[in-house]
């Protein structure tokens, strides 16, 4: 009992270092530069505390079960010995975590708002989240598609770095293409698409095949991935806005 107490205080000891510098800038900026006080000083604590706590309990959730069972199901499909099956667990992977992604579902009602006021899309609401949700399909498989590329350059053992440039050479070449208004969009697609329920899923899968595979490093064939993951997004978005 006592060592699992313990063990609870350094993990909120961690967060509570990991936190520290976010802390102290806000803190300089707000004392010293503005010259304020903290607006609401309790109920900022009361937050910072609840953020630190479930700061802690997210790392540890991870390391319990989204990073093992991600591991294992890999292992297992790549001993299972069926590239069908593997491709559309790799493609699910990514489409089913992607959809329950918080951070797009922000973005996309965002982007809806945005669009709905700039006079791109209609003002009803029904408009706006018809935008949204085609906004969120679209980033959905191109994840998906994404995680069905990585998987099998793992297999082949192509050199990430490749596709990466090829990869990004096709998104700048479609941004001079693509609506003025969707490029921003596409770009903050690619980024919000690697968080917090995608990335450990999406990290444990390349390390789990890399690390089942004959002749593949964990290191530096079970990453990469996430590359993937930021890159087709930016594709996929813009040819939306082109076609719709």
């Amino acid at each position: 009992m006592l060592a699992g107490f313990l063990s609870l205080l350094r993990m909120v000891a961690g967060s509570l270092r990991d936190l520290a510098p976010i802390l102290l800038v806000i803190g300089f900026f707000q004392i010293v530069v503005l010259q304020q006080p903290f607006p609401h000083l309790e109920r900022v604590a009361v937050g910072v505390v609840l953020v630190m706590l479930g700061l802690t309990l997210f790392i540890q959730g991870l390391e319990m079960g989204l990073f093992p069972i991600g591991e294992a199901m890999a292992q297992a499909f790549a001993r299972k010995g069926s590239l069908v099956w593997l491709l559309a667990f790799a493609f699910c992977l990514g489409f089913g975590t992607t959809v329950a992604e918080p951070a797009l579902i922000a973005v996309a009602a965002e982007a809806a708002r945005a669009m709905a006021e700039a006079g791109v899309v209609a003002a009803d609401k029904a408009a706006q989240q018809s935008y949204a949700l085609g906004l969120r399909m679209t980033v959905a498989l191109s994840v998906g598609a994404s995680l069905v590329l990585g998987v099998f350059r793992i297999l082949k053992g192509w050199p990430v770095h490749v596709l990466i440039i090829g990869g990004y050479v096709i998104v700048v070449v479609l941004t001079f293409f693509a609506p003025p208004e969707i490029v921003g969009v596409a770009y903050d697609s690619g980024g919000v698409t690697t968080s917090t329920v995608t990335v450990p899923l999406v990290t444990a899968l390349g390390v789990g095949l890399a690390s089942s595979i004959r002749g593949r490093n964990p290191l530096t064939d079970g990453f990469g991935l996430i590359a993937f993951a930021s890159m087709f997004p930016m594709i996929f978005v813009m040819l939306y806005g082109m076609a719709v």
